[in-house]
């Protein structure tokens, strides 16, 4: 009787111990949404975290910065991801105070699939705007071939990509459109969604890049990381000071260099257009949105801990995956924004 007994006490006590020990051991999760654009270092940066803090797991979903800015607004994620900076009205709607917290910079090129022609494709503000208002149609456009001499271009009917979701690169990539065209600022404007002259749409990088890669004689636009994954061209764009520039971590960092300088508190800033004779211009921040007050403590505090990694340590990893690590000085202004999120 007592050898049954001591044996029912042991079993439950190993039992007992084993849920703990799984209790312990289960990782917090930390759920976030948004932006596409820097999934490939948000994936890498989760990924190598995961080695150095086991006790949390972060589950990101690649879903489009209006998606992002949507739940952060209903507070459905612990963290938003965006390449648009959420307006005035935006920040009153929302049940707390947003953090802005910018990661890194990358560059929105304009990729495309001309039969014949690989790299070299050069494009003009005026040029660019004018495809995408449908005004000029076609590939051998002699405003194209003006700028073009080394390259046969053909009489084919340009196919005009762009995002069919709401999307930050869109915002980059229509904020730019918006400063070099008065026509495209009068049509069309700025913004995550417009409503687009012309075109085809794709839902996030990965669905422009495959529509580009599959459809002869587009013209699109992604983030660097996308082109390069998918080996699809970029073309050189006229900036601000007259040079033709390809997009690279130097032209990137050139653009935010002198924004830098006048870098405003809460980081929402455009960097699109920027002058310097090496500066890409097509360029813009991705942030994270967080609340300035945590409602869960443990996440608030895995969140904060994660935050501080990325800006020391993730921040030497953006380079290789075509990100721009952020300027020293803005790195030094984040560090004292993470300080007063509260949990």
């Amino acid at each position: 009787m007592f050898k049954n007994f001591f044996r029912t006490i042991l079993i439950c006590s190993a039992l007992i111990t084993a849920a703990l020990a799984g209790r312990a051991s289960a990782a917090t999760l930390v759920n976030g949404a948004g932006a596409t654009f820097p999934y490939p270092l948000y994936s890498k940066w989760f990924s190598e975290y995961a080695k150095i803090d086991p006790s949390v797991k972060f589950n990101y979903q690649s879903i489009g910065s209006g998606g992002g800015i949507k739940q952060t607004l209903a507070r459905t994620v612990d963290f938003g991801a965006t390449d648009k900076f959420l307006t005035d009205a935006q920040l009153k709607s929302a049940p707390g105070k947003i953090l802005h917290i910018p990661t890194v910079m990358g560059a929105v090129v304009v990729t495309y699939n001309i039969p014949g022609i690989g790299k070299g494709l050069r494009l003009t503000p005026d040029v660019l705007a004018d495809i995408y208002l449908g005004k000029i149609t076609k590939w051998n456009d002699p405003r194209i071939v003006s700028v073009n001499k080394g390259l046969k271009l053909p009489a084919n009917a340009i196919v005009v990509v762009h995002r069919s979701d709401g999307s930050g690169t869109s915002a980059i990539f229509t904020d730019y459109l918006s400063s070099v065209s008065a026509d495209w600022k009068r049509k069309v404007g700025m913004g995550a969604s417009v409503n687009w002259p012309v075109g085809l749409g794709g839902k996030g990088n990965e669905g422009v890049a495959g529509q580009i890669k599959n459809v002869k004689n587009s013209i699109g636009y992604v983030e660097l990381a996308y082109a390069f994954e998918n080996k699809l061209p970029y073309s050189a764009i006229r900036n601000a000071s007259g040079n033709f520039v390809e997009p690279t971590i130097k032209s990137t960092s050139a653009a935010a260099a002198g924004a830098a300088k006048s870098m405003p508190a809460d980081f929402r800033i455009s960097l699109v257009n920027q002058p310097g004779k090496d500066t890409y211009p097509i360029v813009g921040f991705t942030w994270l949105l967080v609340y300035q007050q945590q409602k869960d403590a443990v996440k608030g505090r895995k969140l904060v801990e994660f935050l501080n990694w990325e800006l020391k340590k993730g921040q030497k990893m953006a380079a290789a995956i075509l990100y721009a690590p952020l300027p020293e000085k803005v790195v030094k202004m984040v560090e004292n924004t993470i300080k007063t999120i509260k949990y």
